[in-house]
């Protein structure tokens, strides 16, 4: 066994074990990859590997580089310890051709890649930069989410049975394995949700991966859900793991599944049956262990019968429903909402802001929050900002608010010339592409028309914004302030 050689100033920081038996290899390797690198140890047998890697004294590898056929312990031994002591390590394994097949089993069990000996050594030093890059990436999703993850929970609040009865089958369900369905408007806290169920599981300390299925085009997408090799399409140049094996072991949320294509939905079928797919151009079957929470604020009955949710997808997916209701019809949750939120951005902005008056908090209970609990997180912010201390009514800035117990309908004050109907549709179609960020999708649900119907509105109305690309040239956006 080599010592592992002190920091050297320059070189990228990454710790390497290589693992190889033959003597001559393993020393190109390491003068390679020392060229490189800060950190790079070698062994020449598995069970040394092993027991470099268990020394909890020490850091965890960002890459162990293995040889198959080892003395002492072989390679598969060696994945299995990396995996245990770190399950963000890199684990690359060389292999002769005869041992290909064993290499795909490394793969299938969570293997970042393989390389077939003989190798040029720039094509090592490649794979062993992805491998590198990949595990960094991991460790900060994984760091980002240790932050967050404390927080929350604190938000869930669940003061009113609804949201009680759905935090109790949330984490009565997230040791099993079956996947889950969350239903209800956009904003309700769909994600928080997910995160509960993924943290109070046997899962986690695996990764939580999230993927916006309606963020993407079809073809995008399923190249960030399966991955792909090289070569594929144009523009692929290198192979790409994909959101189901990143999530092996862990997670992965598919928000807004009803948004995606037939094509996708027979492919997202079969991963759900079976937990196999290929990777766009790939030949190879992929397996995933990951635990599949899907999401929706979709009328999935109406999906159903309009034909753009497959039958057999729902079925799958609706193993186990959560349905969260909108905060309107929950308003024993809003002021301790609000007072959470309040102590956070208090403490992120720097600002002394010491609670709510009983005006402020009876106000925000009695407004309808169409924009639900993303909506009341924004206010509160903004009312963070604005405050002087206390936040009164004059710091909480809402639209539309409701009247009495939120059962009144909106009312709209009349000038003394009167007003076109044109020009109310325009300002509703306005104050909804302001709240919802331009995301034509969620301004349709707000003002209840489809996402169809809302292009149709824009264009008749002749709206543009820079966000939309068929828009960017266009000389006279919307100025970017409330309608």
């Amino acid at each position: 066994m080599s010592v592992e050689p002190p920091f050297a100033p320059g070189k990228q920081p990454a710790r390497i074990l290589v693992v190889e038996d033959n003597d001559a290899l393993r020393t190109a390797i390491v003068m390679a990859l020392l060229e490189q690198w800060t950190r790079v140890v070698d062994v020449s047998d598995g069970q040394s590997a092993i027991e470099i890697i268990a020394d909890r004294e020490s850091k965890p590898f960002d890459v162990v580089l293995c040889d198959l056929r080892l003395p002492g312990a072989d390679g598969t031994e060696v994945q299995r310890a990396t995996h245990e002591r770190d399950p963000h390590t890199a684990f690359v394994l060389m292999t002769a051709f005869s041992t290909v097949d064993n290499a795909v089993a490394a793969i299938q069990r969570g293997a970042f890649d393989f390389i077939q000996k003989p190798f040029d050594l720039d094509q090592l030093e490649l794979r062993v930069r992805r491998a590198v890059e990949h595990g960094q990436l991991l460790e900060e999703v994984s760091d980002l989410r240790s932050q967050v993850s404390g927080l929350r929970e604190d938000f869930v609040v669940a003061n009113s049975e609804a949201m009680r009865n759905a935090v109790a089958t949330a984490k009565r369900v997230a040791d099993i394995r079956s996947t889950v369905l969350l239903t209800g408007e956009t904003g309700t806290g769909k994600e928080v949700i997910a995160s509960l169920i993924h943290a109070h599981s046997s899962r986690a300390a695996g990764p939580f991966i999230k993927v916006n299925c309606a963020a993407l085009p079809e073809t995008l997408l399923e190249s960030e859900l399966f991955g792909h090799e090289r070569g594929a399409f144009t523009g692929a140049d290198q192979r790409r793991i994909g959101r189901f094996e990143q999530a092996n072991g862990g997670t992965l949320l598919l928000d807004e599944i009803a948004e995606t294509s037939q094509a996708t939905q027979a492919k997202l079928l079969r991963v759900l049956q079976d937990q196999e797919f290929y990777r766009l151009g790939g030949t190879t079957v992929q397996k995933t262990s990951a635990r599949i929470i899907a999401a929706t604020n979709r009328n999935l009955d109406q999906a159903l019968r309009d034909g753009s949710l497959r039958e057999d997808l729902y079925y799958r997916i609706n193993v186990i429903e959560i349905h969260l209701q909108p905060l309107r019809e929950r308003r024993e949750d809003i002021r301790d909402l609000a007072e959470r939120y309040r102590e956070r951005f208090s403490l992120e902005l720097g600002r002394q802001c010491t609670g709510f008056t009983d005006a402020a908090l009876s106000r925000m209970e009695a407004y309808a929050w169409p924009g639900n609990v993303r909506e009341l997180r924004n206010g509160v912010e903004r009312a963070v900002l604005l405050s002087e201390g206390q936040i009164d009514v004059a710091d909480v800035h809402l639209e539309n608010p409701g009247l009495g117990n939120g059962d009144g309908e909106w009312q709209i004050k009349l000038p003394p010339n009167g007003l076109s109907l044109h020009t109310v549709e325009r300002a509703l179609v306005l104050a909804a592409l302001h709240r919802t960020g331009f995301v034509q999708k969620d301004a349709a649900q707000l003002i209840g028309v489809s996402k169809r119907k809302l292009n149709y509105m824009i264009q008749r109305m002749g709206l543009v914004h820079p966000n939309w690309r068929r828009n960017r040239e266009d000389p006279d956006p919307i100025p970017d302030q409330k309608a």
